[in-house]
């Protein structure tokens, strides 16, 4: 028995990251059926030879309507019901200051990051609502530390992970008491998240940063840089009907204690 028996899931941006260890946890748990939204199509042949027809990729884009309603259809075709939405994909600006970068660069920054970070989540909702309603289903956003503390980006990506707090209370308030919607606030995360192309970042990977790990490490209470799958029991503790019925416009942070930052000496 597991806590997410038969239920059935969409995952956006679940080709890699934590949006695959959501998708790997949730199996775990016996969700009968996983849709995945993501662009990658190399992506989409390795989630079909690990997880065969419990796993069905959908090639589209976050920023596109018509995909995130086409991901929702065909979730549904194929599993017969959607329970959960996690909304996860999302891109990183490489602490791009706001001094540090030309005023042309920063607008289309501006555009493209709070098109994936917020737009997606946005479109994936509005996708989503009417299914998660018959099931009485949940929306599970991924957020950061970045949602709360400032250092954790540049001006723009630390405002657009801001707004998605912002998106997870209304989107709330708006669709109660059917729909819980909810978010998960993960810190520094040894994941390959990728910049945006305005800024020439479109195949740099924060894993692949100098020096990130140690800073993580170093500025963690708890002392180390997690992976993604050590946030995964909050996704299946937030989608948990019988855990987290009473549970929504919560974010469960699950930073490594970003907050109490900066560890005493011994």
């Amino acid at each position: 028995m597991g806590w997410l028996d038969n239920d059935v899931a969409l995952v956006t941006g679940g080709g890699s990251g934590i949006g695959l260890a959501v998708v790997r946890r949730f199996l775990g748990e016996g969700a009968r059926g996983v849709g995945v939204l993501l662009r990658d199509p190399q992506q989409a042949d390795s989630l079909r030879a690990e997880f065969g027809s419990q796993v069905l990729p959908i090639i589209g884009d976050v920023r596109v309507y018509a995909d995130n309603e086409r991901a929702v259809a065909d979730t549904v075709a194929a599993y017969g019901k959607l329970d959960t939405l996690v909304g996860n994909v999302g891109v990183w600006d490489f602490f791009a200051g706001l001094m540090r970068t030309e005023p042309g660069t920063l607008a289309d920054s501006f555009d493209e990051i709070f098109a994936i970070n917020v737009k997606g989540y946005l479109l994936a909702a509005r996708a989503a609502a009417a299914e998660l309603r018959k099931q009485q289903g949940s929306m599970i956003f991924t957020l950061s530390n970045s949602s709360f503390y400032a250092g954790g980006g540049g001006p723009v990506y630390v405002a657009s992970k801001h707004a998605a707090v912002g998106l997870i209370k209304q989107l709330a308030y708006e669709l109660a008491p059917h729909v819980r919607v909810n978010g998960v606030a993960p810190g520094g995360t040894a994941t390959p998240l990728k910049g945006p192309a305005s800024l020439g970042k479109q195949d740099t990977r924060l894993s692949e940063l100098a020096g990130f790990e140690q800073a993580v490490t170093d500025a963690t209470p708890l002392g180390f840089m997690a992976k993604p799958e050590d946030h995964t029991g909050h996704y299946v503790l937030l989608a948990s009907r019988a855990n987290s019925r009473a549970t929504t416009a919560a974010i469960l942070q699950s930073d490594g204690g970003w907050e109490i930052r900066g560890r005493q000496k011994k």
